[in-house]
């Protein structure tokens, strides 16, 4: 089984893997990787949950001490596509033959082109509108953008330089201001070509490129409603978009989120006047029954990791993602491993969360596991934990960990076929560096 998995699936990973597109996308997102993990362990830290954590710090850091962390979320999370443009440019760049520093350069400058500078809808007291750049439009919800903008800029970039339009400075100057200088004309191109695109969609419905890319993405989804389809295609769209490194519900909950707090809101009042609760599928059941350690699933992954795995980097990332793995942070996981666009660890990321949210859904109709109550619980409660404290009742806590368990079954058979990939590549140099140090002779060096 593993064989047939490993002829079908790798030869998909190779050409993938030799793809200029993918390699830049999945390598500048990588650049981000230390960072995120970095943050993780203080977002983590910020919204612990356990009752009077904050209370009990707060005696010695005083009221709104998590608010001190925001300075480092803000920096690495609020900004992930900031990052994430300088990464793909910057790759992009070295792949089509240019300076990958100045490939970054032109890919963040068009990134920042197209981004909202102005916004209307918020005024001081002056009657002022504030000015700036969003996190919004520079964290998660703005990657897609920022990946087009860094693949079309490095193009537009590279083609003028080839056409040989660089201006030319003597021999003798120095390589910092002759590099600078042959950027300049193809800058000027990436620049105007992307003011150009502003001006565009300013006279369109849109205004903003952002505004368009939400705006296509969010109105196939609005037919679905309350449905019984409701949750999984959530829970599909949700982990797809996570798969090509956007993060998902930062856009597919523009949609699904207000309708998961009327679902919400409608269980609460229904709980505390003390009537059947109405409905499954609400914001505490998709996040605590549909993924476990973050979208996907990937605890179940990271437990395997842990171990079931043979190669070095699986071991070291399991170790190192176990515990924001726990309060369900799994950006190490999706782009360290990585998740993003690796077509061998696809099929699992997908199907685990709907087998989770079938199995909860059945679970409660039959009377298993209680509906949801509407309680409001960070979205860091941990396993077992969150299901108790959402339904009420241990046994959701349980069927949390029998879900954990399917789920590791489920990744098993495709982490294999990547583990023994990576195993072999940690092994590869080795035996290379040694048949070339067998070749070395020293009989023939002379000191004369």
């Amino acid at each position: 089984m593993f064989e047939k998995l490993e002829k079908v699936l790798g030869p998909v990973a190779v050409k993938l893997s030799s793809n200029k597109v993918l390699t830049a996308i999945r390598d500048g997102f990588l650049v981000g990787t230390p960072l995120l993990i970095v943050a993780s362990i203080f977002l983590v830290v910020g919204n612990f949950p356990v009752p009077g954590y904050s209370e009990f710090i707060a005696q010695f850091f005083g009221e709104g001490w998590e608010n001190y962390l925001d300075a480092i979320i803000n920096a690495t999370f609020g900004v992930v596509a900031l990052i994430g443009v300088i990464g793909i440019g910057y790759y992009y760049g070295k792949a089509k033959g240019i300076e990958g520093i100045a490939g970054a350069a032109a890919a963040l400058v068009a990134f920042l082109i197209l981004s909202p500078q102005s916004h209307p809808l918020y005024v001081n007291a002056d009657g002022k509108t504030f000015g700036g750049f969003a996190f919004r439009n520079l964290g998660t919800a703005g990657l897609f953008v920022a990946m087009i903008t860094a693949l079309v800029s490095v193009t537009i970039f590279a083609a003028i330089k080839n056409k040989g339009w660089t201006i030319k400075l003597p021999e003798g100057v120095p390589p910092a201001v002759s590099n600078s200088f042959a950027a300049l004309i193809p800058s000027m191109f990436v620049m105007i070509f992307f003011f150009i695109i502003r001006l565009i969609f300013n006279f369109t419905e849109y205004k903003y490129a952002h505004d368009f890319v939400y705006k296509i993405l969010q109105t196939p989804l609005m037919g679905f409603g309350r449905s019984i389809i409701f949750e999984p295609v959530y829970q599909f769209l949700s982990t797809l978009f996570w798969f090509f490194g956007i993060n998902g519900p930062a856009v597919t909950n523009t949609v699904f989120g207000p309708i998961h707090l009327a679902l919400t809101t409608e269980n609460l009042a229904a709980f505390t006047a003390h009537q059947p609760l109405p409905n499954i599928f609400t914001g505490p059941f998709g996040d605590f029954f549909g993924n476990f350690g973050g979208g996907g699933s990937t605890l179940s992954l990271v437990l395997l990791m842990i171990f079931a795995g043979k190669s070095e980097r699986m071991k070291k990332l399991g170790k190192l993602s176990i515990v924001p793995g726990i309060f369900g942070i799994n950006e190490m996981v999706i782009f360290g491993l990585p998740v993003v666009l690796n077509p061998i660890i696809l099929i699992p990321f997908l199907l685990v969360p709907l087998v989770n949210i079938g199995l909860s859904t059945a679970a409660t109709l039959v009377g298993l596991i209680p509906y949801t109550t509407g309680a409001s619980l960070p979205w860091t409660t941990p396993l077992f934990f969150s299901g108790w404290l959402s339904t009420g009742s241990i046994i959701a806590g349980l069927f949390q960990i029998l879900l954990v368990a399917i789920g590791c079954v489920i990744y098993y058979p495709f982490f294999r076929v990547l583990d023994e990939q990576y195993l072999k590549d940690e092994t590869k140099p080795v035996e290379e560096n040694n048949d070339d140090l067998d070749d070395i002779s020293l009989d023939d060096i002379s000191f004369d």
